[in-house]
C-alpha cells in the first residue's frame, strides 16, 4: 500500500472567513487565469471544476511554461507550493497526460505533501482549505487532476 495520498478529514474544509479559505485568490494569477473563476473554484466549491481543457484554451500556460525545467505551482490563495512538475517524466509526458484528461495531472512524486491533502472521497485540497481538484487513480497509480486556477498563485504572494 502506498504512503500517498496523505489523508485529511473534512475539518480541513470547514467554513472560514472566505468560504473554505481565509481570503480570496490573488488578483494577478499566473498564466492569465481568471480570478473570478479561481475564487469560486478555490473557496466556494467542493465538486466542480474549471472547464475541461481550460489550461490549454483559456490561458497562456502553454506559451509561458518552461518546457526544459520543472515548474512550481503555487496555491492561488496562500501562495504555498503545491506541485513541482515534471518529476520522473518529461514535460511532453506531463502535457500528454494532462491533455488526455483535460486538466493538469500530477503524480505522487510531483506533490508537495507538506501543503496538500486528500479527503477520503478523493478531493484534493490544500492544508489551508483551497479546493484543488481530485485524485483519480489509474493503472500507473495516483493521478491528481488539478484546476489550473487553483495552482496559479505566485511565489512572492506567500506571507
Amino acid at each position: 500500500m502506498s504512503q500517498y495520498p496523505i489523508l485529511a478529514d473534512e475539518s480541513i474544509m470547514a467554513p472560514k472567513a472566505h468560504g473554505t479559505t481565509e481570503s480570496r485568490v490573488i488578483d494577478n494569477l499566473r498564466w492569465g487565469c481568471d480570478g473570478r473563476i479561481g475564487d469560486n473554484i478555490c473557496s466556494f466549491n467542493r465538486h466542480y471544476a474549471e472547464p475541461s481543457g481550460y489550461f490549454e484554451s483559456k490561458t497562456s500556460f502553454l506559451q509561458e511554461v518552461d518546457r526544459d525545467n520543472t515548474t512550481t505551482f503555487y496555491d492561488s490563495v496562500s501562495g504555498k507550493p503545491l506541485f513541482i512538475a515534471p518529476v520522473g517524466r518529461t514535460f511532453d509526458e506531463f502535457l500528454a497526460e494532462s491533455r488526455a484528461h483535460g486538466w493538469p495531472s500530477f503524480r505522487d512524486q510531483e506533490v508537495v505533501w507538506e501543503n496538500v491533502r486528500c479527503l477520503p472521497d478523493g478531493e484534493a485540497v490544500s492544508v489551508d482549505g483551497t479546493h484543488l481538484g481530485h485524485n483519480i487513480p489509474d493503472r500507473k497509480g495516483n493521478r491528481y487532476c488539478i484546476n489550473l486556477v487553483s495552482c496559479a498563485g505566485r511565489e512572492d504572494q506567500a506571507s
